[in-house]
């Protein structure tokens, strides 16, 4: 993968991001942008879940069926899913569907109701300090870190499923708390360090 892509607008962006329109935007707009919120950090560690195994195009073009299905991701809501639930994502083709993964996101929602400061503020706890550089490549970005390991052991601790290590930093990387697009990527992710 070319390591920097000249788009039609003149921009740089990392070779991922300029693979596809999809991509394009996804890149340009949100990934390795700061995220907070609960519910919001939910939808992205569901979704990176859903992603395991799979293209995250995949996952990033069935997001709107998710949102709908899953009730906007709002924790107390899912954490309140029973079988009846379960049955209905099951039967639902618009997204990923996984029992395994379903009933996941369930038990990820109840614990995460049980986190006394909140799922944002434990998740932003694993963040590296900012000012860190950006990697000079695509290869020299990391599947996992110590942050994202003890991300994924203290989520374990906690009752969380399907977030190991490799998920964990991808999620990191999506939300804006490490910083890996590429030096000369025209993104702009002020505050955020690299590779934690």
């Amino acid at each position: 993968m070319t390591e920097l892509v000249i788009g039609a607008d003149g921009r740089a962006r990392c070779g991922w991001g300029a693979s596809t329109p999809d991509y394009a935007v996804y890149h340009d707009t949100e990934w390795g942008r700061p995220l907070h919120g609960d519910d919001a950090l939910y939808e992205r560690m569901t979704l990176e879940a859903f992603q395991s195994g799979l293209s995250w195009l995949t996952i990033l073009r069935k997001r709107p069926a998710f949102r709908l299905a899953f009730d906007d991701f709002q924790i107390a809501t899912v954490a309140g899913y029973g079988e009846a639930e379960v049955g209905r994502l099951l039967a639902d083709a618009g997204i990923v569907r996984n029992r395994a993964k379903i009933e996941a996101a369930i038990a990820n929602a109840r614990a995460a109701l049980e986190l006394p400061e909140g799922l944002s503020a434990l998740l932003w706890s694993f963040a590296p300090a900012p000012g860190r550089g950006r990697p000079a490549s695509h290869a020299a970005v990391p599947a996992l870190t110590d942050a994202s390991t003890a991300m994924a052991r203290a989520l374990k601790r906690r009752g969380f499923r399907f977030v190991g290590p490799t998920t964990a930093y991808a999620l990191m990387q999506a939300t804006g708390m490490v910083d890996d697009h590429v030096v000369g990527c025209h993104v702009v992710t002020p505050g955020t360090g690299v590779m934690g």
